[in-house]
This record gives C-alpha cells, sequence and structure tokens, in this order.
C-alpha cells in the first residue's frame, strides 16, 4: 500500500526503514504466492494490476477492522472520526438528507459527510461510496440493506387543475388528463402507470412532461400542468397547504417497496458509517409518520 502512495518501492522502502532490495524481495515473494502480478513497475512509477486494485481494496479493509477491533478492546469504544461519503437520489437527499446535516455535525463534529446526489444505483465498491440510500424494491444484488420506512405513494394535482379538467375517479379517467411521467421508475413509466397493490394492472398515460426529476414534476403539478403519481414524501409539504390536492381513484396505488440504506457486504461498516446510518434511520423513521 505504501509504495503505491508513494510512488516507488524504493521510497516505501525508506519509510519502512529497509533496503530497496528488501522492499522488492517481499513483493516478489507476495506475487509468487499469490500467483499473480499485483503492480506493474516501470523506471518512472508503479501502477496496479487489476488483481493489485482488488487486493489493496481488500486489505485496507482488513486493516481498517482490525484497527477498529484494536481500539474497540483498548479503550471499550471507537472514535466516530472521518470522512463517509453516502450517495441517494437526487430529491430524496435535498428534502430529507440534507436539512439532517447541521444536527449530525453537532453531534459528530469530527465526522465529514460527502453526498452526492444521483438518481441512479451506482456500484457501491467500485465508486468508493460507504453508504447508499436506495428506493423501491431491491434487486437481489447481495448488498446489505436496511429498511428505513415504507414508500408511500401519492396522486395529485393543483387545485387550479382540478378546477378547469373534471378530477378522475377512475383509471380509465386517466386517458382524458394530462400525466407527469416520471422515466427512473421500475414499475412504472412515462407512458405506462401501475395499479393495483402488486403493480399487475397497467394503465396508458399521455402528458405534455415526462422528467427523470421528482421535484421538477412536482413543481409542474403545483403549477397546474397535470397529474402527478408519485412518493408521498415529495408532496407532502404542498398537500399539507392546499397547493396540491389527492385524488382518489377506483383502483389502489401501487406497492413500490420501502426507503433502505445500503452498505457493501465484504464489510463491517466502520463506526463513522454505523453512526451516520443510525442517525438517519432515527429520523427518517420520525418523518416518515407524516407522509
Amino acid at each position: 500500500m505504501r509504495a503505491i502512495r508513494l510512488g516507488s518501492l524504493s521510497a516505501a522502502a525508506r519509510a519502512m526503514g529497509m533496503s530497496s532490495t528488501m522492499a522488492a524481495r517481499h513483493m516478489e515473494s507476495l506475487e509468487a504466492r499469490l500467483g499473480t502480478t499485483l503492480v506493474r513497475r516501470t523506471t518512472r512509477r508503479l501502477s496496479l494490476t487489476e488483481a493489485g486494485m482488488t487486493f489493496l481494496e481488500r486489505a485496507e479493509r482488513i486493516l481498517a477492522d482490525l484497527g477498529e477491533a484494536e481500539a474497540e478492546a483498548s479503550a471499550g469504544t471507537v472514535a466516530v472520526e472521518g470522512l463517509v461519503r453516502v450517495t441517494a437520489p437526487a430529491v430524496f437527499g435535498m428534502i430529507h438528507l440534507a436539512p439532517l446535516l447541521p444536527v449530525f455535525a453537532a453531534r459528530h463534529p469530527a465526522v465529514k459527510i460527502e453526498l452526492g446526489f444521483n438518481d441512479r444505483n451506482v456500484d457501491l465498491l467500485e465508486e468508493r461510496w460507504d453508504m447508499a440510500i436506495r428506493i423501491g424494491h431491491l434487486a437481489d444484488s447481495g448488498l446489505v440493506a436496511r429498511k428505513l420506512a415504507d414508500l408511500r405513494l401519492v396522486l395529485c394535482a393543483a387545485p387550479d387543475y382540478l378546477d378547469r379538467r373534471e378530477a378522475p375517479c377512475t383509471i380509465a379517467d386517466l386517458a382524458g388528463h394530462d400525466c407527469l411521467g416520471y422515466t427512473l421508475s421500475d414499475r412504472t413509466s412515462a407512458s405506462v402507470w401501475a395499479f393495483g397493490r402488486d403493480g399487475n394492472i397497467r394503465v396508458p398515460v399521455r402528458g405534455s412532461l415526462a422528467a427523470d426529476n421528482g421535484h421538477a414534476l412536482m413543481t409542474a403539478a403545483i403549477g397546474g400542468q397535470g397529474i402527478l403519481y408519485g412518493p408521498r414524501f415529495i408532496a407532502t409539504p404542498a398537500l399539507a397547504d392546499g397547493r396540491l390536492v389527492e385524488i382518489h381513484l377506483d383502483q389502489p396505488l401501487a406497492d413500490m417497496g420501502a426507503i433502505h440504506a445500503i452498505t457493501h457486504p465484504t464489510r463491517r461498516p466502520a463506526a463513522k458509517v454505523r453512526a451516520w446510518i443510525e442517525f438517519v434511520a432515527t429520523a427518517v423513521r420520525e418523518r416518515s409518520q407524516e407522509w
């Protein structure tokens, strides 16, 4: 690890108080034992092979876990400090994670949070995220998931829209309405909405706007552009103050799964990550009572 960080075996050898020859022998012995090449050597620098990158990442995790175990044994506790990289869907992150940051920072001043808002499912290991918030039904990916709250949907529109257009009463009535389509859902699309608890009732819809961002669709709905079918956690404030009105049809809304905290299964999350997840889980559970 030190050789890669410092750029050469000789620099690593000096840092560790050994000769360059001895450092090279250690590297060669390790590669021989593993039966693979870990680093590419040039006259200027070292670079990791794919096998080397995997081995280094696993080794760093093991050493981090060992360090934490030693700290727990010697001090009875682990300092909650360091960087936590968190990825979350954009709207959920902005509405429900960002407001939590000042409180978490006051409680854990030695922890730095890096938030990445992205509606795609990122690769935690490849992109080096510590945890992710994922919404919906989870694929069987082997990732470790902790359910934070159920995902409740709502069908709604602005009072102005419903004044101009007769409010739908059945799913068939949606054919005569402007329906604002979300393009990234795993069970609906911009042109087909799912109803029934298991989502097996498929209803063709059309409208003047489709987007991959729920906040954009909610803004359009508040402005009277059409009907929104999406997570209640997005629309709750507008429903509460009357900017949007809930619509009830003759079929139940689809079950779209839940909100989860996701971590990688190859290691136990560090103390800083566990502190963040526990904090978020408590906050989301309390907030979800309003959704």
